[in-house]
């Protein structure tokens, strides 16, 4: 768990690298700097949240984990690699997010990390001796319809950001409400 913390943490680190006012600026110029740097608080925030949700996943999947296989071990180490990766589209995003390629580019990196959550998840619950008795933190149907619903709105994403440009990033809203929906049924659940 060290290492998936401190991939995760490295990753919210370089996030925040981006986001800079230069020095020396009189007032007109500090200003339009600080408007310049508003996209690129947008990618940091939306980022941010995507990669504590994975971490904070990563971690209850792993809550129950007593011994790992090579499958489980191969799915982590890319997932940590999609999840390290993401500053960089995360940049592209800030820096060049009137250009449908840029959303392309992040759609497929968050899609690909829940893609393979999805699968290490789905590992983990049909391998019994990786887990022993340990209950899962979270109702294992309700996560799973959770990721699939973000890697299916990232993955529609693609070709609409490719239809309508940019713009298909507000199709990244619809996780809200799903996302709380799935939240109060998963505590339903737990009770």
């Amino acid at each position: 768990m060290a290492l998936s913390d401190g991939v995760f943490a490295i990753a919210i680190t370089l996030l925040v690298l981006d986001i800079q006012v230069p020095q020396g600026l009189d007032s007109d110029g500090f200003h339009e700097a600080l408007r310049d740097v508003l996209p690129n608080l947008g990618a940091y925030a939306i980022s941010l949240a995507v990669l504590a949700g994975f971490w904070r996943d990563h971690r209850a999947i792993f809550h129950r984990v007593r011994l790992v296989d090579a499958d489980v071990i191969w799915l982590t180490v890319l997932g940590l690699g999609l999840a390290a990766l993401l500053p960089f589209p995360t940049a592209l995003v800030s820096e060049y997010g009137d250009e449908p390629t840029s959303v392309v580019i992040y759609s497929a990196a968050v899609a690909s990390l829940g893609a393979v959550h999805l699968a290490l998840a789905v590992v983990v619950a049909r391998r019994p001796w990786l887990h022993g008795d340990a209950e899962p933190l979270r109702n294992e149907f309700l996560y799973a319809v959770d990721l699939g619903v973000m890697v299916g709105v990232f993955v529609v994403t693609i070709p609409l950001a490719l239809l309508v440009g940019p713009a298909a990033m507000w199709w990244w809203l619809v996780l809200v409400p799903v996302k709380v929906w799935l939240g109060r049924k998963d505590d339903a659940a737990a009770k």
